[in-house]
């Protein structure tokens, strides 16, 4: 079968049109074969979670590449929503009723926030490996579900409707992990250097983490300590990305 539009770019992967109202998410050729695998078997996990996602249906070969066939999400994301209309309060409550009704799951045969963090941890080059660690060590465990990349881009907006995608780092653990890495991601991680409306961007981006947070109820003096292990942390996951 040949591939449909593309619909989506992302760093490891590109979205296709499929058949019968589903779509391909075709990994690059290099992306590894358990990384996919890890993937689906996370989408097979959650099925059940009473939020709105994709249903996943099976991993197929395509050529050279390994892909995974999801149903089509309608709509456009978040992220490109709120460009759009700049709303950035609007973004953050629709961001805040998503995540809430996450957390509020559990799931078994996932991995560990904790152990997530700490084999980045130790994969880092950086100094203070060690102090690092102790941080996380004394951070509390927990059994909730965790999105692992809950951001804007992540989250499909149709007539009011909210879909989350992409779950290759699902984790259980403290619910504070997963806020923790959504500020870091929305304040820390940096914009492609091509890319649009960039100073725009970066001003939603400064302004978003406090609204999401408020809307979450949650301060960011009680989120700091996280949002330390999951920053050092992103720098053994993505030593590339260039964070301020």
């Amino acid at each position: 079968m040949k591939l449909g539009k593309l619909i989506g770019v992302g760093n490891t992967a590109n979205i296709y049109e499929w058949k019968n109202g589903q779509v391909i998410k075709l990994f690059n050729e290099e992306y590894p074969k358990q990384s996919v695998e890890k993937e689906f078997k996370n989408a097979k996990n959650i099925r059940n979670c009473e939020f709105s996602k994709p249903q996943v249906y099976q991993i197929v070969n395509y050529k050279q590449k390994t892909g995974i066939i999801y149903d089509k999400i309608e709509g456009e994301s978040l992220l490109s929503w709120v460009i759009r209309t700049g709303d950035i309060n609007t973004c953050a409550a629709y961001m805040a009723v998503l995540h809430k009704k996450i957390l509020q799951s559990k799931v078994e045969n996932i991995e560990s926030y904790k152990d997530f963090l700490y084999k980045h941890i130790i994969s880092s080059k950086q100094s203070k490996k060690e102090e690092i660690l102790n941080i996380l060590r004394n951070l509390p465990d927990g059994d909730i579900l965790c999105h692992g990349d809950f951001h804007p881009g992540n989250i499909f907006i149709r007539d009011g409707n909210l879909t989350v995608i992409d779950f290759m780092n699902i984790c259980h653990g403290h619910f504070l992990y997963d806020i923790a890495r959504t500020i870091y991601l929305i304040e820390y991680t940096p914009l492609p250097s091509k890319i649009e409306n960039r100073e725009k961007i970066q001003r939603l981006k400064s302004e978003l983490g406090d609204v999401y947070l408020k809307e979450m109820s949650v301060k960011r003096e009680k989120l700091q300590p996280f949002i330390e292990v999951v920053g050092y942390a992103r720098l053994g996951e993505c030593p590339n990305e260039n964070s301020k």
